[in-house]
Order: C-alpha cells, then structure tokens, then sequence
C-alpha cells in the first residue's frame, strides 16, 4: 500500500446506497435519533446559547438548514456549528471504542445541514453518514492512542469526517475527497486543556469541526486544493499529532468490516472513560444489597486514558466538569442508582453525600484493562464495605456497547427523555421524530425537523 489517503477516498467515491448492508442502514437511522435527541438535549444547556448567538450575529437571518434548537433557519455552516455544539453538551452521544471519537456529533450536524441545503432524500442522507463515519473511525484508529493523550479526537479527527460525509453528499470523485480531507486535516484542531479550568471548549470542538468539515467540502466542489497526503506526509497529522501511528488503518477492511456498527450507544450522561467502572460499582451493588452508607472505598481498575482524562478534574466546579469526575459519577451511581441528565443537573454538585462519595473513589492503572484498550473498555472495581468484606466486579461490555447494545424500545425512551429534559420537543413532535428516524431510508425530503416558533 503505497498511498491508504487515496485507497480510502477511492473507497468513498465507489460507495453506493446498494453496497451498504441492510443491518447498517439499520444502525445508521439509530445513531441518527440518538444523535438528534443529544442535539436537542442541548437547548438552553451552557453554554449553547453563545453559540447560537454567534450563529445569529455572523450567519444569514434564515435559510433552508435548521438549528434545531432554535428552530430557525440558517446557513449550512452555522446550522453545522451550532447543533454540532448542542449534541455533544450533554455527554449523550455515541462513541467509537477503538478510535476514540464521536462520530454523530460531527457527521450528523455537517451532512443534516447540507441535505437540507441540497434538497437531498434520507437515502442520500444515509449514504453520506455512513461514508463519514467509516472515514472517521479508521483515521481516528491510524493516529492512535498517542493522539487522544493531547488532541480531542472528536475535535481533530472530526472534522475530516465530517468533510468525508459532506463530500459523498455532493457526490465527490477520489480526488475530490483527497482535497476535502487535506483541507479538513489542515483545520483539525482540539487540545484536552480545557479540562482542567472547566471551560467550554468541549463544545467549540464539536461546533468547528462540523462546520470546518462542511466547509473544507463546499470550497472542493469549488475548486479548492488540498493537501494529498494530510494524514501521512511528512508533514501531515500523523507526523505532528502521533507518536504511535499507523497508515494502515485507513484502508482497513473498507467495504466488509462496517465500522459504523461497532459504535456504541451511552447510557450514562458521563464521559464514556466513567461508563465502564460505573456499571461495575451498579452490579456490585446490587448484588450484595448495599447502600452508598455501607461502603468505604472504591478503587476503580482503569485504562491511562480514564486517568489522562479525568484525572485533571479533582473537585468539578460545572455540571459538564463533574460528567468528567469518576468520583462524582460513581457518587450518582451509589446515592441515587443511576447517572442521567436529571441527577447531574439536581444532585451532582449540591448533594453532601455525593461529595462524600466522591472522596472515596480513587482510579488505578491495570494492565489487563490498559491493554484491552481502546478495542475494549473494561470496567473493574474493587469495592470495601465498614464491614470489613472487599468485592469484586468486571464488566467487559458496558451497557451500550455493541455486545451488550440498547435496543429500539430503550432508544425511544432515551430520545423522550433527552428531548424532555430541555422541554424542546413536546410529546406529538417527540413521536413523529422517532417515526422519522426509523423510516429514514423512505423520507424523500431532509426539510425542516420541527416547526418554526409560533407556526403550525
């Protein structure tokens, strides 16, 4: 293999609708209602509203994409940015294990907001996402692990696939999507510092590489070059963002492994790196019956990754820094048995006794775990009660992973739930939304979602 960039954009400029197994399209309108319940989770949520008036100040007073928080029309780049930043606020949107990315809140945002534009069908619409997910995750598998030490690889390798997708809508040849990825690769940008301070920039992440994506696609289709070897050139990504790359990801399995399937679903409102140890602590739980008051200490068996994360978060001044606080998390779990949007926002930084808890957690480097990582998250906790018994639990697939799934009925309660939490939905918009999703292939027009304000 002489050049995978070209060896993957000749697979996405081949990819038709018919090549794309039926279990695929299948997850595909899956992912797309879990990605829109997170995005309109997002209304009002800080800090989106900044970027919605940003989106109102900078971009055009209507058009025919939807920011769906608002209801409103805009331009294809502003409705990208500012629904990439709703969906991924809430810390309910998929992740791709091995590659470390979110898919959906970037190639959801780019390619819903350009089929709007473009008049495209929820058929095309599919074909895009799927194009831009299996671009994502294997050039978010080829910068490695290295990468997401620093980089936040949903910023970074995000914007790529969300160029990938916006190309595939607009019908791009291989050379088309050589050029949008170079100019996609040569924006991608996003550094974990943010963590530390609490600040926002999480979701500047999400908003510029949807939006960036877009527009490194609509200036190809114009004329516009890009680099040819953005990913491994001696000057590309690989060279100044990875340490431990590896080129040969990208044209891995392309056409016959659909990477698209292996992404999982959350089902805490939670950084994904806390999911696997919280499942642990709830079994173990319920198992031996106990209360938050009967236990002393957990000790969380974690992959570096977990401790590089959330590590920097010691006591969470916002709610989105307390969703990167194991201790926090695992203090929901123990006091209230679950951790979903509602006890973040009511008991993560004002109850005592998750506080309390909090101060009990602690999170330990373990081989076996840091070596499954990332195709595997394990979640393994060592959990000591006043009695004086230590228990023991691992769990190898995390609710929402592919081995242990969420399946429709779960789906629909969660996008009810997400849609409820912001109240940006009432319950008549709720069920069309998820009749749309599940009937995405047939839809003829991605024309606005929802109503405007005021209208019918």
């Amino acid at each position: 293999m002489t050049d995978p960039t070209r060896e993957l954009a000749d697979f996405l400029a081949a990819l038709s609708y018919e090549d794309i197994p039926e279990p695929v399209v299948a997850r595909c309108e899956e992912l797309f209602l879990d990605w829109l319940g997170s995005a309109l989770a997002g209304k009002d949520y800080a800090p989106i509203p900044l970027f919605e008036r940003y989106a109102q100040r900078m971009g055009p007073a209507d058009g025919g994409s939807e920011i769906l928080t608002l209801r409103q029309g805009t331009s294809p780049y502003f409705a990208a940015f500012v629904n990439a930043a709703a969906s991924h606020v809430v810390e309910q949107d998929d992740l791709h294990n091995s590659s470390v990315l979110h898919p959906g809140t970037v190639v959801f945002p780019a390619v819903l907001a350009a089929a709007q534009a473009e008049g495209k069908s929820g058929r095309e619409m599919i074909l895009a996402a799927v194009a831009g997910y299996e671009a994502g995750i294997r050039i978010g598998e080829c910068l490695g692990r290295s990468h997401y030490t620093i980089f936040h690889t949903t910023g970074t390798v995000g914007t790529l696939a969300a160029a990938a997708a916006v190309g595939k809508l607009l019908g791009f040849s291989s050379t088309g999507f050589v050029h949008a990825l170079g100019s996609a690769g040569t924006q991608a940008a996003g550094l974990w510092e943010f963590l530390r301070d609490g600040a926002d920039s999480k979701q500047l992440h999400t908003a510029k590489a949807a939006a960036d994506g877009l527009l490194a696609a609509y200036m190809t289709a114009d004329g516009l070059t890009g680099a040819q070897r953005i990913l491994d050139g001696k000057q590309g990504m690989a060279a100044g963002m990875s340490r431990d790359a590896d080129p040969s990801c990208l044209a891995d399995r392309l056409g016959s492994r659909w990477a698209l399937t292996e992404t999982s679903f959350k089902f805490h409102a939670s950084c994904r790196h806390t999911h696997p140890a919280a499942d642990a602590l709830l079994h173990v739980m319920q198992q031996q019956g106990l209360s938050h008051t009967d236990i002393v200490s957990v000790v969380t068996h974690v992959h570096q990754a977990a401790i590089d994360v959330l590590g920097p978060v010691e006591v969470p001044r916002t709610v989105h820094q307390a969703k990167f606080s194991m201790g926090t998390v695992l203090g929901l779990i123990a006091v209230h048995g679950k951790a979903g949007l509602e006890e973040f926002q009511n008991h993560a930084l004002e109850d005592s006794r998750v506080a309390d808890f909090r101060g009990r957690v602690s999170m330990r480097l373990d081989p076996e775990v840091d070596g499954a990582y990332p195709n595997k998250w394990i979640g393994k906790v060592e959990v000591t009660i006043h009695a004086g018994q230590a228990f023991q639990a691992t769990i190898r697939d995390p609710k929402g992973d592919p081995e242990n799934p969420l399946s429709r009925p779960e789906l629909e309660s969660k996008f009810q739930r997400l849609a409820r939490f912001s109240g940006a939905a009432d319950d008549g918009e709720t069920r069309h939304l998820i009749e749309l999703a599940w009937g995405l292939r047939d839809v003829t027009s991605m024309a606005a979602l929802l109503p405007a304000r005021g209208k019918e």
